[in-house]
């Protein structure tokens, strides 16, 4: 055996990472597996990318609106490849900074693709490393269709590897990864198509918010397909596609086409057989409510499980086990419900908690619902116009809030305190209660009738 640890994390994203830390914090020695840069996806190819990208379309829609606030402003030109070079070197920034990090904390990298040989030990080119306690936090990977041609396209990773901006652009996908795309590219000057397999986006959130963000989206020039089921993609030969879909339906002519159909677990090579771990229909690792797999020395979290794959999610649950294993704190779980998200579209979605139809199909009769409509002050000076859509989702007598929902300007930065509230039990009249901040978007959430 090359070296035995008390914890070894597999992934160096933010779930393994904080698994790691938490238990050198412990006074414990601790290893983490990652084959590429720290990170994971956030950093790398997801969340932190992402940002900036939408970022820079906020700057190009400000810009736009420029000249109504009275400034004398005009656009020369965008340059992609100066704001992905800006971009990587920030990620770069953090992935030295993770280093650093572990370094600081007495922490292993192991550098290399991790394989199970049994329960307590993982190999490593060739070496192998044991551990009182593994923790598989792996991520996930974006997929791709089974239809020909496919690999034609690029995905979410493709994408933030373009060094040039794609002119005219189909999205496949009704997910958060696809509106996220969608809504930065237009903003930033391409054409966008957006190919949904059913009517609607965002299937699993509330009916206000993929409305109204169906209808902003439109309004903002991206053309929406819905029930559009590709069959084939073509690539000619001056490059460009042409995408097959059922019915006869035909999208010619396309520089990037740009897979979001959901993601995957990314286990492949890890020979989790060895170990005896479960994996459900999907493939993702089975957990329980503590992040116990089926195995009793071996833990998953994160994307890896499917469940919430949300960053901060991933470093709650990891946080918490490190607690439970190290601390005595032998009751210690991250909480799954009432988890707040934001979508980063044009404009932003935040929410958090139950829908108003998961709500009804929960709690019947009993729900009631306050929501509002409005234009933003910001916009009473401008010919671009953009609404702001909120609903809270209240049951029983005391009107506990069970939902809050916010579409617009603003809506990703003012959620988490709302959601605070939330989490700890508020009702409607503690809402009530709160003296407005005016004047303000969120101020609404307050005054609701």
């Amino acid at each position: 055996m090359d070296k035995h640890y008390d914890l070894i994390a597999i992934g160096g994203g933010s779930g393994g990472l904080s698994a790691a830390e938490r238990a050198a914090m412990y006074g414990k020695k601790a290893a983490v597996i990652e084959h590429s840069r720290l990170g994971g996806t956030c950093v790398n190819v997801g969340c932190v990318p992402k940002k900036v990208m939408w970022n820079a379309g906020n700057i190009a829609h400000g810009l736009l609106d420029a000249n109504d606030y009275g400034f004398d402003v005009k656009v020369n030109k965008f340059d992609w490849t100066e704001l992905v070079k800006s971009r990587e070197s920030y990620i770069a920034e953090l992935n030295q900074w993770y280093q650093t990090s572990l370094t600081d904390s007495d922490i292993d990298l192991i550098s290399g693709q991790a394989h199970f040989v049994d329960a307590h030990t993982v190999e490593v080119s060739g070496k192998k490393y044991q551990a009182e306690h593994i923790v598989i936090a792996s991520g996930g990977m974006p997929m791709i269709p089974n239809v020909p041609g496919a690999n034609h396209g690029i995905t979410s990773d493709g994408f933030f590897a373009r060094q040039q901006q794609p002119r005219r652009v189909a999205i496949v996908g009704g997910g958060y990864i696809a509106v996220e795309l969608a809504g930065l590219l237009r903003a930033l000057g391409s054409e966008v198509n957006l190919l949904l397999r059913r009517e609607h986006f965002l299937g699993n959130f509330d009916a206000m918010l993929r409305e109204t963000l169906m209808e902003e989206m439109l309004n903002k020039g991206v053309n929406i397909m819905p029930k559009f089921n590709v069959e084939r993609v073509e690539k000619k030969t001056d490059g460009k596609l042409n995408i097959h879909c059922q019915g006869g339906h035909e999208l010619l002519g396309i520089d990037t086409l740009i897979w979001a159909i959901g993601r995957a677990p990314n286990v492949a090579g890890l020979n989790i057989e060895a170990a005896g771990i479960h994996r459900d229909e999907h493939g993702f690792i089975v957990t329980d409510a503590f992040q116990n797999t089926n195995v009793a020395s071996i833990y998953a979290l994160g994307d890896v499980t499917g469940r919430a794959q949300l960053t901060p999610v991933a470093i709650a649950a990891a946080r918490r086990l490190g607690d439970r294993l190290f601390n005595g704190q032998s009751e210690r779980r991250l909480d799954y419900e009432n988890i707040p998200s934001v979508v980063f579209s044009h404009p932003p979605i935040a929410t958090v908690g139950l829908s108003e139809g998961q709500a009804r199909e929960i709690h019947g009769d009993t729900v009631k619902i306050y929501q509002t409509r409005f234009t933003p002050m910001y916009y009473s000076m401008t010919r671009h116009k953009s609404s702001t859509a909120m609903k809270l989702v209240c049951v029983g007598a005391q009107e506990k809030i069970v939902g809050c929902h916010i579409i617009g300007q603003g809506a990703d930065e003012m959620l988490q305190g709302f959601a605070v509230a939330i989490k700890m039990g508020a009702t409607k009249a503690d809402f009530d209660n709160t003296v407005a901040i005016h004047p303000t978007s969120a101020e609404e959430l307050v005054t609701m009738k």
